[in-house]
Protein backbone atom coordinates (compact mmCIF):
# COMPACT_ATOMS: atom_id res chain seq x y z
CA UNK A 1 0.00 0.00 0.00
CA UNK A 2 1.43 3.22 -0.81
CA UNK A 3 1.69 6.35 1.54
CA UNK A 4 -1.35 7.95 -0.26
CA UNK A 5 -3.31 4.91 1.58
CA UNK A 6 -7.12 5.71 3.23
CA UNK A 7 -6.69 6.83 6.81
CA UNK A 8 -9.04 4.82 8.75
CA UNK A 9 -11.11 6.79 11.30
CA UNK A 10 -11.63 5.29 14.77
CA UNK A 11 -15.33 4.95 14.83
CA UNK A 12 -17.26 4.17 18.49
CA UNK A 13 -18.59 0.56 19.19
CA UNK A 14 -21.64 1.14 20.39
CA UNK A 15 -24.49 -0.53 18.65
CA UNK A 16 -26.17 3.17 18.43
CA UNK A 17 -23.32 5.05 17.00
CA UNK A 18 -22.55 2.11 14.30
CA UNK A 19 -26.61 2.51 13.22
CA UNK A 20 -25.55 6.20 13.30
CA UNK A 21 -22.24 5.59 11.07
CA UNK A 22 -24.25 3.23 8.75
CA UNK A 23 -26.41 5.54 8.03
CA UNK A 24 -24.15 8.27 7.44
CA UNK A 25 -22.12 6.36 5.10
CA UNK A 26 -25.72 5.44 3.14
CA UNK A 27 -26.07 8.90 2.88
CA UNK A 28 -22.95 10.14 1.52
CA UNK A 29 -23.27 7.08 -1.10
CA UNK A 30 -25.84 8.25 -2.10
CA UNK A 31 -25.22 12.34 -2.16
CA UNK A 32 -21.80 12.13 -3.82
CA UNK A 33 -23.44 10.06 -7.06
CA UNK A 34 -26.13 12.75 -7.18
CA UNK A 35 -24.72 15.83 -6.39
CA UNK A 36 -20.53 14.98 -7.15
CA UNK A 37 -17.59 15.47 -4.56
CA UNK A 38 -17.93 19.79 -4.54
CA UNK A 39 -21.67 19.47 -4.52
CA UNK A 40 -22.35 17.62 -1.38
CA UNK A 41 -21.52 18.91 1.72
CA UNK A 42 -21.02 17.57 5.59
CA UNK A 43 -24.05 19.49 6.27
CA UNK A 44 -26.12 17.97 4.10
CA UNK A 45 -24.90 14.61 4.67
CA UNK A 46 -26.03 14.98 7.89
CA UNK A 47 -29.43 16.34 7.22
CA UNK A 48 -29.76 12.94 5.13
CA UNK A 49 -28.66 11.02 7.60
CA UNK A 50 -30.68 12.18 10.34
CA UNK A 51 -27.70 13.29 12.66
CA UNK A 52 -26.13 16.45 13.41
CA UNK A 53 -22.85 18.18 11.67
CA UNK A 54 -20.71 17.02 15.06
CA UNK A 55 -22.08 13.54 14.97
CA UNK A 56 -20.47 13.01 11.11
CA UNK A 57 -16.88 14.62 12.12
CA UNK A 58 -17.00 12.41 15.20
CA UNK A 59 -16.78 9.53 12.77
CA UNK A 60 -15.12 10.87 9.75
CA UNK A 61 -12.30 13.82 10.22
CA UNK A 62 -13.15 15.50 6.72
CA UNK A 63 -15.36 15.24 3.52
CA UNK A 64 -12.34 13.52 1.89
CA UNK A 65 -12.06 10.69 4.53
CA UNK A 66 -15.87 10.38 4.49
CA UNK A 67 -15.68 9.80 0.13
CA UNK A 68 -12.85 7.33 0.33
CA UNK A 69 -14.79 5.50 2.70
CA UNK A 70 -17.73 5.34 0.34
CA UNK A 71 -16.05 4.63 -2.54
CA UNK A 72 -14.24 1.52 -0.28
CA UNK A 73 -17.92 0.57 0.88
CA UNK A 74 -19.09 0.09 -3.11
CA UNK A 75 -16.69 -1.84 -3.60
CA UNK A 76 -16.70 -4.15 -0.88
CA UNK A 77 -20.36 -4.69 -1.41
CA UNK A 78 -19.77 -6.05 -4.88
CA UNK A 79 -16.21 -7.34 -4.58
CA UNK A 80 -15.79 -8.26 -1.48
CA UNK A 81 -12.13 -10.43 -0.03
CA UNK A 82 -14.07 -13.19 -0.37
CA UNK A 83 -14.23 -13.21 -3.70
CA UNK A 84 -10.64 -13.59 -3.86
CA UNK A 85 -9.56 -16.52 -1.82
CA UNK A 86 -8.64 -18.95 -3.99
CA UNK A 87 -10.13 -22.63 -3.94
CA UNK A 88 -6.93 -24.41 -5.53
CA UNK A 89 -9.66 -27.49 -5.21
CA UNK A 90 -11.76 -26.13 -7.27
CA UNK A 91 -12.13 -24.89 -11.09
CA UNK A 92 -9.67 -21.63 -11.82
CA UNK A 93 -12.13 -20.68 -14.67
CA UNK A 94 -15.11 -20.80 -12.54
CA UNK A 95 -13.44 -18.17 -10.29
CA UNK A 96 -12.27 -16.24 -12.44
CA UNK A 97 -15.20 -15.42 -14.40
CA UNK A 98 -16.76 -15.00 -10.92
CA UNK A 99 -14.13 -12.25 -10.34
CA UNK A 100 -14.93 -10.77 -14.32
CA UNK A 101 -18.75 -10.41 -13.36
CA UNK A 102 -18.47 -8.90 -10.28
CA UNK A 103 -15.82 -6.52 -11.19
CA UNK A 104 -17.77 -5.63 -15.14
CA UNK A 105 -21.29 -5.25 -12.77
CA UNK A 106 -18.84 -3.04 -10.26
CA UNK A 107 -17.83 -0.41 -13.47
CA UNK A 108 -21.00 -0.30 -15.27
CA UNK A 109 -23.20 0.43 -12.50
CA UNK A 110 -24.93 3.65 -12.40
CA UNK A 111 -23.01 4.84 -9.08
CA UNK A 112 -19.62 3.92 -10.36
CA UNK A 113 -19.88 5.50 -13.50
CA UNK A 114 -21.29 8.67 -12.06
CA UNK A 115 -18.37 8.73 -9.08
CA UNK A 116 -15.97 7.99 -12.48
CA UNK A 117 -16.71 11.26 -13.87
CA UNK A 118 -16.74 13.70 -11.14
CA UNK A 119 -13.15 12.43 -10.59
CA UNK A 120 -12.35 13.02 -14.35
CA UNK A 121 -14.28 16.50 -13.73
CA UNK A 122 -12.06 17.18 -10.68
CA UNK A 123 -8.55 15.62 -11.67
CA UNK A 124 -6.85 18.57 -12.44
CA UNK A 125 -8.57 21.14 -9.60
CA UNK A 126 -8.19 18.30 -6.65
CA UNK A 127 -5.04 15.84 -7.52
CA UNK A 128 -6.14 14.55 -3.83
CA UNK A 129 -9.56 13.33 -3.92
CA UNK A 130 -8.13 10.97 -7.35
CA UNK A 131 -5.40 9.74 -5.33
CA UNK A 132 -7.87 8.93 -2.22
CA UNK A 133 -10.24 7.44 -4.85
CA UNK A 134 -7.53 5.22 -6.44
CA UNK A 135 -6.38 3.94 -3.68
CA UNK A 136 -10.01 3.23 -1.97
CA UNK A 137 -11.27 1.89 -5.53
CA UNK A 138 -8.79 0.61 -7.77
CA UNK A 139 -5.75 -0.47 -5.94
CA UNK A 140 -7.76 -2.47 -3.26
CA UNK A 141 -9.51 -4.72 -6.24
CA UNK A 142 -6.27 -5.19 -8.06
CA UNK A 143 -4.94 -6.15 -5.08
CA UNK A 144 -7.27 -8.88 -4.26
CA UNK A 145 -6.78 -10.41 -7.90
CA UNK A 146 -2.96 -10.30 -7.48
CA UNK A 147 -3.25 -12.48 -4.71
CA UNK A 148 -5.75 -14.66 -5.92
CA UNK A 149 -2.91 -15.08 -9.17
CA UNK A 150 -0.35 -15.81 -6.79
CA UNK A 151 -1.81 -18.53 -5.55
CA UNK A 152 -2.99 -19.89 -8.86
CA UNK A 153 0.81 -19.53 -9.83
CA UNK A 154 1.83 -21.13 -6.67
CA UNK A 155 -0.75 -23.89 -7.10
CA UNK A 156 0.69 -24.50 -11.19
CA UNK A 157 -2.60 -23.64 -12.23
CA UNK A 158 -1.29 -20.39 -14.02
CA UNK A 159 2.41 -19.25 -15.35
CA UNK A 160 2.43 -15.41 -15.06
CA UNK A 161 5.75 -13.82 -13.88
CA UNK A 162 4.35 -10.34 -13.02
CA UNK A 163 0.84 -10.83 -11.31
CA UNK A 164 0.36 -7.28 -10.72
CA UNK A 165 1.03 -6.58 -14.23
CA UNK A 166 -1.41 -9.63 -15.13
CA UNK A 167 -4.17 -8.23 -13.08
CA UNK A 168 -4.00 -4.80 -14.74
CA UNK A 169 -4.28 -6.59 -17.80
CA UNK A 170 -7.43 -8.77 -16.70
CA UNK A 171 -9.24 -5.91 -15.73
CA UNK A 172 -8.22 -3.26 -18.55
CA UNK A 173 -9.44 -6.03 -20.57
CA UNK A 174 -13.03 -6.70 -19.03
CA UNK A 175 -13.43 -2.84 -19.14
CA UNK A 176 -12.90 -2.52 -23.05
CA UNK A 177 -15.00 -0.57 -25.66
CA UNK A 178 -18.29 -1.02 -23.67
CA UNK A 179 -17.16 0.83 -20.22
CA UNK A 180 -15.53 3.81 -22.23
CA UNK A 181 -19.02 4.03 -24.46
CA UNK A 182 -20.78 3.76 -20.70
CA UNK A 183 -18.99 6.66 -19.36
CA UNK A 184 -19.66 8.76 -22.62
CA UNK A 185 -23.12 8.00 -22.47
CA UNK A 186 -22.41 6.73 -26.16
CA UNK A 187 -24.98 3.82 -27.43
CA UNK A 188 -27.61 1.50 -25.56
CA UNK A 189 -26.07 -0.31 -22.72
CA UNK A 190 -24.64 -3.89 -23.91
CA UNK A 191 -27.87 -6.58 -23.20
CA UNK A 192 -26.72 -9.74 -20.88
CA UNK A 193 -26.00 -11.82 -23.73
CA UNK A 194 -23.69 -9.11 -24.72
CA UNK A 195 -22.15 -8.77 -21.82
CA UNK A 196 -21.74 -12.79 -21.02
CA UNK A 197 -20.04 -13.43 -24.31
CA UNK A 198 -17.81 -10.91 -23.45
CA UNK A 199 -17.05 -11.80 -20.29
CA UNK A 200 -16.33 -15.19 -21.47
CA UNK A 201 -13.89 -14.47 -24.40
CA UNK A 202 -12.02 -11.83 -21.98
CA UNK A 203 -11.80 -15.08 -19.53
CA UNK A 204 -10.60 -17.41 -22.18
CA UNK A 205 -8.40 -15.08 -23.97
CA UNK A 206 -6.57 -14.48 -20.16
CA UNK A 207 -6.35 -18.60 -19.77
CA UNK A 208 -4.64 -18.95 -22.82
CA UNK A 209 -2.13 -16.50 -22.43
CA UNK A 210 -1.07 -17.52 -18.70
CA UNK A 211 -1.88 -21.48 -18.97
CA UNK A 212 1.31 -23.18 -17.94
CA UNK A 213 3.85 -23.88 -20.25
Amino acid sequence: MSALAVPRSAGPGRPKDMEKRAAILEAAKQLFVKQGFEGTSMDAIANKAGVSKLTVYSHYRDKETLFAEAVSSKCQTLMPEALFRADLKGPLRKQLFAIARAFFDLITSEDAIAIHRTIVANAASAPKLAALFWEAGPTKVKQGLESFLRAEVEAGKLDIADPYRAATQFYCLLKGECHARLEFGCGEPPTAREIDEHLNATVDFFLRAYAPR
